[in-house]
């Protein structure tokens, strides 16, 4: 459309308008528009022009920058999870499979402290702190100016989250029951959605879907995240300390005054989260949890020319955090010996392992999509723009991949040395690899579809007539 408001035949369709000028006026037809470059890129065509060849020392020290790059990339990250995991399955069950279970059961630390801890334990209730801290900060920008903020437009994704926790819990107890066995402790290792890995997926595989499916699929997975945490603290905490608990809520609390006062100086802050940590991991909670409470602190309103901190810091912290903890966290979870859990059929046959396998796939997507179809027409809650029930169905499957927190749950669900836990282990890989390629080829094949709601039901009707 030229300024005139008319077409011009002959002229390039996809030619926008940048401004008036006498090359776009109507009396310039069929008259050629010169080559126009926003002010980045002619600032980055004059450097190139005039900058030599990079160096071999330029590009050494552009690594951590270079690194930095590759981790902020979903796909990546989540594609680096994958190879960490894979990594370590296929070292403990190769002939130096001995030198992965030493290196893993290797024990370092303060014994004063009661913090000599296997490196495994470590990577778990350790450094993963980092990861759930950086979850609290999602989910505080989330809560104050993100998409849960309006209550009424988040409620269908948040019931759906709650539904879809129940979902696989219902699979993997049905499976427990039928099967005659009482590891019933293992519902809510299938509960739990991978965030990151759910939304790489989504990104790869579903362009051309509308923007509302990954707000859901967001929305969805915080909650979620939120659920499985108030899961970890609540039911698997045992044998309270409370002295210890009080300590820890006391440097929570401290962390909390100080960020809320603006004090954000890191040999401040660092130190006191690290006392919060100790304190929640002698108190007999999970020690993640004290990640997961300082993140929700930090505020995320801006005051003057501050940034909004609860997002900066996130900003920050996701590329150690996607990029280097949660690759080690997956490779020291992920290193099951199935040969020394009684081999591979006995591991699938394994009430636990088909339970969370099932569990995370199916119960996902009977709880999630069963729950959006009753509710949407049972109540006033609708889906957002351009969303239908075939898009929430593929966005359930999708939502099925469950790798960090369903590692993390299978860790402590069962008794230290349970031979439950590496079959659980094994359990959520499987799942979260049939959820994965299930739910890529259900997104990319209705990001294909471009008929919705109204105009993709008159075309289902016009198909039957």
């Amino acid at each position: 459309m030229w300024s005139d408001g008319k077409r011009r035949p002959g002229v390039n369709k996809n030619a926008g308008i940048l401004r008036r000028s006498a090359y776009n006026s109507p009396n310039a037809y069929r008259t050629p528009r010169p080559y126009s470059l926003s002010s980045a890129q002619r600032h980055r065509y004059a450097l190139s022009r005039h900058a030599g060849p990079v160096t071999f020392l330029e590009r050494v020290t552009d690594l951590p920058n270079a690194a930095k790059r590759f981790v902020e990339d979903e796909t990546r990250s989540g594609l680096l999870l994958v190879i960490a995991a894979l990594i370590a399955l296929t070292w403990a069950n190769s002939p130096l499979g001995h030198v992965y279970e030493a290196m893993a059961t290797h024990t370092i630390g303060p014994e004063t402290l009661h913090l000599h801890l296997p490196l495994e334990s470590w990577a778990a209730d350790g450094i993963l702190t980092v990861f759930f801290f950086v979850v609290g900060l999602e989910l505080k920008t989330e809560f104050v100016t993100g998409a849960l903020r309006d209550v009424r437009e988040a409620a269908l994704p948040m019931l759906a989250a709650a539904f879809g926790m129940v979902g696989p819990a219902l699979i993997y107890l049905t499976v427990q029951v039928l099967a005659g066995s009482d590891a019933y402790s293992g519902w809510a290792i299938p509960a739990a959605t991978d965030i990151a890995f759910a939304v790489a997926l989504l990104g790869l595989f579903g362009k051309g879907m509308p923007p509302a499916a990954r707000t859901f699929l967001l929305t969805l997975a915080v909650v979620d995240d939120l659920l499985a945490i108030i899961i970890i603290a609540v039911v698997y905490t045992t044998d309270l300390n409370f002295i210890a608990l009080a300590c820890a809520f006391a440097a929570i609390a401290l962390f909390g005054l100080l960020v809320q006062k603006r004090v954000f100086v890191w040999w401040i802050l660092v130190p006191i989260a690290v006392v919060a940590w100790g304190c929640m991991h002698a108190s007999g909670v999970h020690a993640t949890i004290s990640g997961v409470a300082m993140g929700m602190l930090v505020p995320a309103t801006r005051s003057g020319t501050e940034p909004q901190w609860s997002h900066h810091l996130a900003e920050k912290l996701n590329p150690l955090s996607a990029g280097l903890i949660v690759p080690v966290f997956a490779f020291f979870a992920a290193g099951v010996n199935v040969g020394g859990s009684g081999g591979i059929r006995e591991v699938l046959l394994d009430p636990v392992a088909i339970g969370v396998m099932l569990g995370l796939p199916v119960g996902k997507v009977l709880g999630i999509a069963g729950s959006v179809f009753i509710l949407t027409r049972t109540t006033r809650l609708r889906l957002g723009a351009g969303v239908d029930m075939p898009d929430v169905g593929a966005i359930a499957l999708l939502a099925g991949i469950g790798f960090t927190v369903a590692l993390l749950v299978a860790g402590i669900a069962f008794p230290e040395g349970s031979p439950l836990i590496p079959h659980a282990k094994l359990g959520v890989m499987m799942g979260t690899a049939i959820a994965a390629i299930g739910g890529g080829i259900a997104v990319r094949y209705r990001a294909t579809r471009h008929a919705r709601g109204r105009a993709a039901n008159l075309r289902r009707q016009s198909l039957f007539s």
